[in-house]
């Protein structure tokens, strides 16, 4: 690798760890890419498509010439391993806050879990959590939320493409789901709960796949040591 061939466009797939922010692990990549590279300071970067900091996985990061590709990776299909904790949920649809609402689940059987799965695939309408980087009106769902004000979400269309891979081990549910683009897996898993009748959110999230891009072709190590250029 060459600073020139950062300049030219290069991909890199990273495995983003637990609790950093997309934003967080871009900046922290750039900072090492510059220090090694000693490349310009206004060096491009930047990455295709958010994660959650609650979620682990795939983050593509487009450096050079390749920042014009984003736009064109971030509509690609995305797939995600996914798991749902059932018959008690959160504000925030996912473990960033506290468990509220807890229901009796021993009415619940695995047909009607699987039964809840299939009316979520193909085209359908769903509401962005209230904490996500949505604006409204110029300011942050997610600000808004936590300052304790009141947010209305629109409803969006999005695309269930398949939900697979399914195992059932009450209260936990996990299945991969593939899916099209400005999906939240986050409103899936408090849909799902809704349809069950007894609530969920979501408890853990993995990106494994963007289009052809896969979580495995990655590396997962340049957070936490040096840089290992031959694992990218």
């Amino acid at each position: 690798m060459t600073s020139q061939q950062l300049l030219d466009g290069h991909i890199f797939l990273l495995d983003k760890p637990l609790d950093w922010t997309s934003f967080q692990a871009v900046n922290k990549m750039k900072y090492k890419l510059k220090r090694e590279f000693d490349l310009p300071k206004k060096f491009k970067i930047g990455h295709a498509g958010t994660l959650d900091p609650r979620a682990t996985g795939l983050l593509i990061v487009c450096t050079g010439k390749f920042t014009k590709k984003i736009p064109e990776i971030q509509d690609a299909p995305k797939e995600y391993w996914t798991e749902v904790k059932i018959g008690v949920q959160t504000e925030s649809y996912d473990t960033e806050k506290p468990e509220i609402l807890h229901q009796d689940i021993s009415k619940v059987t695995e047909e009607d879990v699987k039964n809840a799965l299939d009316k979520f695939l193909g085209e359908i309408e769903q509401k962005p959590p209230v904490f996500s980087a949505i604006k409204i009106d110029g300011e942050r769902a997610y600000n808004l939320a936590r300052a304790g004000e009141e947010v209305e979400m629109k409803s969006r269309k999005t695309t269930i493409h398949y939900i697979k891979d399914i195992e059932i081990n009450f209260p936990l549910i996990s299945f991969t789901v593939g899916c099209s683009k400005g999906t939240y897996i986050r409103s899936l898993a408090h849909d799902i709960g809704q349809e069950l009748g007894v609530g969920g959110y979501l408890t853990q999230l993995r990106r494994t796949k963007i289009g052809d891009y896969k979580i495995e072709d990655g590396t997962s190590d340049f957070l936490e040591n040096e840089y290992r250029f031959e694992n990218l």
